[in-house]
């Protein structure tokens, strides 16, 4: 990028349109308004202007002009805007105006922004905040964007920064000033209550990380179980349209098909995959291998299953699929590679992939064509299998692994009948749903939106990208570091003290972040 040059864009959506925003950002930003309009508005007030082309005096258009001279302006620099017609030869024509004139050219990706970034009008982390403003697709998205773009962690950092640099002058002062009368005896003290403290308050913002990430990106639910138990048929209840295709004959979904939803403001990406069963189709299997894949990383799993059948029955071949993973191998064999071995109790009866699914993903078990059991026909309520399933908490919240191995240590010993009785206390939620006419889909859907809330909390998290995450652990790891080695070492503590310091500004780019810089504008438009 040429920083001497005057740079121009399109900054509204694509023509045709009731207006259009023409931006000019740079030195010549003023020559641009005078040479197309003949005159400079006062700043910062809209003004009638009639653009004509600077070459022929041929009239373009009637517009709206603006004068934003800097440093008073989004880049820093001087800025102008025409609103004009939003016709693509309006637009077309202004913008080869502008070109014609001498030290113009067009805008890169993300220019306008990046200036506002090298001319300190916005930090780095305002900068993301306002790439992920730009895409925000839910309320929730819009909301945790926009404080990030009016320094929600930006000026945290600064906060955070200037405390570290207030710890580091003491050390400094102790190091460099031991002999002066005037220089306190124990620096070292008040140094290290600061860096005690900063090390609790980021550690504290770390425990809340993981929710602003998958804020951004949406929590991920799995729709996985076997074979024709209505899983494509659910998502497409959901999703509201055909998104799938829905046969009778079972393995027609073959790959991971993705449905992006907004569920009262949260983002969920709702995947419906293979049904999990053994077979000799080799791209069957291989379905069934990217299923199990995608469930096992899902933030929650619906497993679906046909009620008024065996839950551990995995459809068409009568028995659980092979999986040395699954926890089902000897003791033995399973202590040679440190495994787990068999597993007792009622995880023993489950299915192979569920059981394994259920040690790191929390699982919600969803009974299909419900209306079929008994006093479930038509016009009927559905009946409930289990009086203990139909008490069903109001707010569901995501359980621990370590809580839910637990809560399945303390299951009920197996008995013969395999039913849902069995397996009551391993599961999160139990539901019963006829996806085929949508009973129990609006309960679903309203425990799913419970769950969100309390996944997401109040959305106060600081921290909304890996980088930032990244850039806060490099900070604490060298605040843990002064507080143990750098006790009674004061070179030792001022160097962790630089280190700390240094992290949190390259979090919000006061510091080493050239080789970021490029992967991060990239994204943004031409002419933002």
């Amino acid at each position: 990028m040429s920083h001497g040059a005057t740079i121009f864009a399109l900054s509204s959506g694509r023509p045709p349109a009731a207006i259009a925003v023409v931006r000019v950002s740079g030195p010549c930003a003023r020559a641009a308004l005078e040479a197309l309009s003949g005159r400079l508005p006062e700043p910062r007030r809209a003004t009638l202007a009639r653009l004509c082309d600077p070459q022929t005096g041929e009239a373009i258009d009637e517009a709206l002009a603006l004068w934003f001279p800097g440093p008073r302006s989004e880049t820093g620099e001087d800025m102008a805007e025409l609103q004009l017609h939003g016709g693509r030869a309006v637009i077309a024509a202004v913008l080869a105006a502008l070109g014609r004139l001498e030290g113009f050219r067009p805008a890169e990706a993300g220019e306008f922004t990046r200036r506002a970034f090298e001319n300190g009008r916005l930090d780095l982390t305002a900068v993301e905040g306002l790439a992920d403003l730009i895409f925000a697709e839910t309320e929730a998205q819009r909301r945790q964007a926009f404080r990030q773009l009016k320094g929600m962690l930006g000026g945290q950092a600064e906060t955070w920064r200037m405390r570290l640099i207030e710890a580091l002058a003491l050390v400094e002062a102790g190091i460099d000033f031991s002999d002066e009368a005037d220089v306190p005896g124990d620096l070292l003290r008040p140094a290290l209550a600061i860096a005690r403290a900063l090390h609790d308050e980021i550690s504290s913002a770390l425990v809340q990380a993981g929710r602003g990430e998958r804020l951004r990106d949406g929590l991920v639910v799995a729709i996985a179980g076997p074979p024709n138990v209505g899983k494509s048929t659910l998502l497409n209840r959901i999703a509201k349209r055909e998104a799938a295709i829905v046969s009778p004959y079972a393995g027609t979904t073959r790959d991971v098909i993705e449905v992006h939803l907004d569920l009262d403001g949260y983002p969920v990406t709702l995947l419906d995959t293979a049904g999990v069963r053994e077979s000799d189709d080799p791209v069957e299997q291989e379905g069934v291998r990217r299923a199990r894949a995608r469930a096992a990383a899902a933030d929650l799993v619906l497993w679906v299953a046909e009620a008024g059948r065996p839950l551990a029955e995995p459809g068409g071949r009568g028995r659980p699929m092979d999986d040395k993973n699954d926890g089902d191998e000897p003791a033995a064999e399973a202590a040679k590679r440190g495994g787990r071995g068999r597993q007792s109790g009622p995880m023993a009866a489950l299915p192979g992939p569920l059981a394994q699914i259920m040690r790191a993903t929390p699982v919600w078990l969803i009974w299909n064509k419900a209306d079929l059991l008994p006093g479930g026909e038509s016009g009927r309520p559905m009946a409930e299998p289990s009086q203990r399933a139909a008490a069903r908490p109001q707010t569901v919240q995501p359980l621990k692994p370590a809580a839910r191995a637990a809560a399945i240590q303390t299951s009920q010993p197996m008995g013969k009948e395999r039913n849902e009785k069995i397996f009551i206390n391993e599961f999160e939620f139990i539901a019963y749903v006829s996806a085929l006419n949508g009973r129990g889909i609006d309960e679903l859907l309203n425990t799913l939106t419970a769950y969100l809330h309390s996944f997401f909390g109040v959305e106060s998290g600081l921290i909304t990208r890996q980088r930032h995450r990244h850039a806060l652990e490099e900070t604490q790891a060298a605040l843990a570091r002064a507080l143990t080695e750098g006790a009674g070492r004061e070179e030792i503590l001022a160097e962790e003290l630089r280190l700390s310091s240094r992290a949190l500004g390259r979090l919000t780019g006061k510091v080493d972040v050239e080789d970021i810089l490029d992967a991060i504008f990239r994204d943004f438009c031409i002419g933002k």
